[in-house]
């Protein structure tokens, strides 16, 4: 009876194309929903010296400026520094896969050494690097992570990596703007922006257990704690201004 590799890995480990990208998701949302808030806490904090309401639409221009603007530069950054990090793995790979073939008893050396710090002792090393040996592919990934400590970025997708932080930011981000968006009226508009991003924090936080595998309980309170800190330094530097 065969084993399905993929399925298992799918059942038991909840590897699917939504959790690759979860990471993607939740730090691209905690920074669409603290940035935008912090649009809106230093128009209440600038407001608060003068009475009165915010004003809805400057609140929108600005809010909507740097959604799109911070979730551009974001994205696009997460691109360059994922397209960066794929070259200089196979800079690495390419010298490596040199040694391996030119000066491969010094890599079974370097091998050996290895797996022995592993917690194998000489024998087992000299079988383990002799079987490795008969796979050139395998043998290159091994020392590529033991010995350069270099994790593999070759499968991930610089555009999906980068369209996911996009969405997810613009997504979060518009969440402590939508009191504004649906306002009729001034009102007690940041207390609802307030209470809209706590909720989004909240949202937040669940999926930042799913990728850390941490306590939920844990998970939420330092995902609200840092979207409350950067909130009242916000609002603090508002309170300096004066529209």
């Amino acid at each position: 009876m065969s084993f399905d590799l993929d399925k298992h890995l799918a059942e038991e480990h909840n590897m699917n194309p939504f959790s690759t990208y979860l990471k993607e998701i939740v730090y691209g949302g905690n920074d669409g929903i603290v940035t935008t808030f912090a649009v809106v806490a230093g128009f209440a904090g600038a407001q608060a010296q003068l009475g009165g309401s915010l004003p809805v639409l400057t609140v929108l221009l600005f809010g909507f400026a740097n959604l799109f603007a911070d979730g551009v530069s974001m994205s696009l950054g997460n691109f360059l520094s994922t397209r960066a990090e794929k070259d200089v793995y196979r800079n690495f790979k390419a010298k490596e896969l040199t040694e391996i073939k030119h000066n491969s008893k010094s890599e079974k050396a370097e091998s050996v050494e290895i797996l022995k710090r592993k917690g194998f002792n000489e024998s087992q090393a000299q079988e383990l690097v002799n079987i490795y040996a008969t796979n050139e592919s395998y043998w290159l990934e091994f020392m590529m992570n033991q010995e350069l400590e270099l994790q593999n970025p070759e499968k991930d997708n610089p555009w999906y990596m980068a369209l996911a932080t996009f969405i997810s930011f613009v997504g979060f981000g518009l969440i402590p703007l939508m009191p504004y968006i649906l306002a009729r009226g001034n009102g007690n508009l940041f207390i609802y922006s307030v209470l809209s991003t706590v909720v989004a924090l909240i949202l937040l936080g669940t999926l930042r257990w799913r990728v850390s595998k941490q306590g939920l309980t844990r998970s939420i309170s330092e995902t609200l704690i840092l979207g409350g800190i950067a909130a009242l330094v916000a609002y603090f530097v508002g309170t300096l201004f004066r529209i």
